[in-house]
């Protein structure tokens, strides 16, 4: 491995764009700790001291961020406005005809529909960046903080913080981009990636500090189970043989080869586990709208019973609720993104049909029957992975940032064997052996 890393860097091309990678990387993180204009950072380190934060969306969009949204930094707002602008316009694709016809025209109709998650992102920017300011101006973004975190309350410097966030989610989508373009890797799962690693050492570190030698021990252990649980699943693929048919092209006999269709077991990623999270977090958005802030009036009984079951990570009927919107919208993402029967539309055109099987219909129908099924054990895959942190609350009290589950496992095994496999395939293009052998 060491041997392979260092023939990466030999290669003139490979190390360049290595390197390139590495610094827009470097950037992405020093913008993570400049305060945005108008920002008390002292102030903000005193109440993040105060330890109100955990839990909820504070941790999940900071997870995202890689601590930059409890710094109220540039790059408060992180990667989540260009993910959610994302998956809309993958949605729409289901309700506006025009996206999907887009989608079909090959690359000039992806730039077009880049370019709407462009818009969309900065749009999506602008609100999340409202509502940032706002919370902070009430004090209610760092757990009812006693100091301000804006010691100057006007419009200007409102409207500068808010277009500072805004440009900085901007900023870091166009990184991305050019890790895309000109670097090694899809940019913006690696600005992801390193956002998620960046708490991994403090997440260690308190659990080391709080728990004592044997519990850290005993978490290694289990996150080095889970990543090669994750490693397992996430390359696993159930293999549809398909035949095609030679076919005369003038003088030219074509077709005759076979192939297959790889269908992952995993193949929502962790789209589902984002939904279900954003889901979630609107039961404790109203409750707070609807708590008493006078300090004496007692809040009503349903929103007692929602701070009781629907907000606490510990809760038994969190986790079943939590549990069962990642399989409901694991199968409702997979449904959405693989069409059986245009795929059996495609393969009948071009003469492709699976052995045994009729082509048309009844091998949408096959399709159909083998990804419902496949789907199950993803689904069940991507519950008892996202329950982990959970779990490690009750077990060990930690917080729901726990390193080796959840969301941030599964990003940082899936973007890690991406990035390896597309620096594995320069390396062999080169006449090496590669990072994998």
């Amino acid at each position: 491995m060491l041997s392979a890393i260092g023939r990466a860097f030999r290669t003139p091309d490979l190390r360049r764009k290595l390197l390139f990678t590495l610094g827009i990387m470097t950037v992405y993180r020093l913008g993570v700790f400049i305060p945005a204009p108008g920002v008390d950072y002292g102030n903000v380190q005193q109440c993040l001291a105060l330890g109100n934060t955990s839990g909820g969306l504070y941790q999940f969009v900071n997870l995202f961020s890689g601590g930059a949204l409890l710094q109220v930094s540039i790059f408060a707002l992180g990667i989540m406005p260009y993910i959610t602008a994302s998956i809309i316009v993958q949605l729409l694709r289901v309700v506006i005809p025009r996206f999907q016809e887009l989608h079909q025209e090959g690359p000039q109709g992806q730039s077009k529909l880049t370019q709407y998650t462009r818009y969309l992102t900065i749009a999506l920017g602008l609100l999340n960046a409202t509502t940032l300011v706002s919370l902070a101006r009430t004090g209610a973004l760092l757990g009812d903080c006693p100091v301000p975190i804006i010691p100057e309350d006007n419009l200007v410097e409102i409207s500068l913080i808010i277009l500072t966030l805004t440009a900085g989610t901007g900023l870091i989508m166009w990184m991305g981009e050019l890790i895309t373009e000109k670097g090694v890797g899809n940019g913006m799962s690696l600005l992801i990636f390193i956002s998620i690693a960046a708490g991994f050492p403090s997440s260690l570190g308190e659990i080391w500090n709080t728990q004592g030698v044997n519990v850290f021990l005993g978490v290694l252990i289990v996150g080095l189970l889970t990543v090669a649980a994750v490693v397992f699943v996430e390359q696993s693929q159930r293999r549809i043989p398909v035949q095609y048919a030679k076919r005369m092209v003038g003088r030219r006999t074509v077709g005759g080869t076979s192939t297959y269709i790889p269908i992952k077991v995993n193949m929502a990623g962790v789209i589902p586990v984002i939904f279900a999270s954003s889901m979630l977090y609107l039961p404790s958005l109203i409750a707070q709208f609807n708590t008493p802030t006078d300090g004496t009036t007692a809040p009503p009984e349903w929103v007692n019973w929602i701070n009781t079951y629907l907000v606490s990570g510990d809760s038994p009927f969190y986790m079943a609720v939590y549990f069962s919107l990642i399989v409901f919208f694991t199968y409702f993402y997979v449904a959405i993104t693989f069409n059986p029967e245009e795929v059996a539309e495609n393969m009948k055109k071009y003469g492709g049909f699976i052995p045994g099987i009729r082509a048309g219909r009844p091998t949408a129908e096959y399709l159909q029957y083998v990804l419902a099924r496949i789907t199950l054990p993803g689904a069940l895959y991507l519950g008892i992975i996202s329950l982990i942190p959970l779990i490690a609350l009750v077990l060990i009290n930690a917080n729901q940032n726990f390193p080796f589950g959840g969301v941030s496992i599964l990003i940082m095994v899936g973007v890690g064997l991406e990035t390896v496999k597309q620096i594995n395939a320069q390396l062999q293009q080169r006449h090496y052996e590669g990072l994998l052998r």
